[in-house]
């Protein structure tokens, strides 16, 4: 027997609502037949809401009974919630996870052995580029975040603004292959400040911060993944250094 659920969603010319096309995806994923009942217009909507004593719309009826929106529908198919509260790393992981498999790419593309020096090397240049662009992105929100904790540029806050284009100058030097006297020094100095400012911070002060490392305003704790990129400028640094 098919099972049927109604679905009220907003559809304009002006906006679709993701939350609805989500809500008629999990419905379909989860073998109901979907009566799709399109609101398109501001008013039609309001008068919506107004009947059946909402706030939100989409609103999912199954079996004549009001679900309600696409969190209530997930947590009715015990789905859990749609977006993880608090502290996450998933943002850091990904950024890791894309730069080593670019690292990968590039050795493959050049017929050379997948896991070698320049796989690391690759890897830490374009995990710091990477890293870079999200801080980029919103140089005000990240430096909000990053004189909480790093040492100096609590003193000399327009280091919060250097930072962003000094990890990206290392990390693209390192891939373009510049002396290493031009690019060494750069991530040395910013990978010790890094590492000492985080080290403090976490396991000396014992505060609990969020890491400005991909950005302002995120979710990522500050603590051993805030440090490993730090030591990943230092190593870099050194390695260059060692084999010209």
């Amino acid at each position: 027997m098919t099972k049927t659920a109604s679905l009220y969603r907003m559809v304009t010319d002006q906006h679709i609502c993701p939350f609805g096309l989500k809500s008629k995806d999990l419905l379909k994923r989860e073998g109901y037949s979907v009566e799709d009942h399109k609101l398109t217009s501001r008013q039609q909507t309001d008068e919506f809401k107004q009947q059946h004593e909402v706030n939100t719309t989409p609103q999912t009826f199954i079996a004549g009974r009001r679900i309600g929106g696409y969190d209530d529908l997930r947590e009715f198919f015990d789905k859990g919630p749609a977006q993880t509260e608090g502290t996450t790393y998933t943002p850091v992981i990904a950024i890791f996870a894309v730069a080593l498999l670019i690292a990968l790419g590039l050795n493959w593309n050049t017929s050379q052995a997948l896991l070698s020096a320049s796989t690391i090397t690759h890897f830490v240049a374009l995990s710091m580029c990477l890293l870079a662009v999200q801080k980029l992105r919103d140089l005000y929100a990240f430096s909000n975040q990053f004189i909480t904790y790093d040492l100096l540029a609590m003193r000399w806050v327009r280091y919060a603004y250097v930072y962003p284009f000094a990890e990206a100058y290392a990390g693209l030097g390192m891939l373009a292959g510049f002396n290493a006297w031009l690019v060494a020094p750069v991530s040395l100095f910013i990978g010790v400040v890094g590492a000492v400012s985080v080290f403090k911070a976490v396991y000396i002060d014992k505060r609990e911060l969020k890491c400005a490392c991909v950005g302002g305003n995120s979710n990522v704790p500050l603590g051993f993944v805030s440090l490993t990129e730090n030591l990943f400028m230092i190593g870099a640094a050194l390695w260059m250094w060692l084999t010209p």
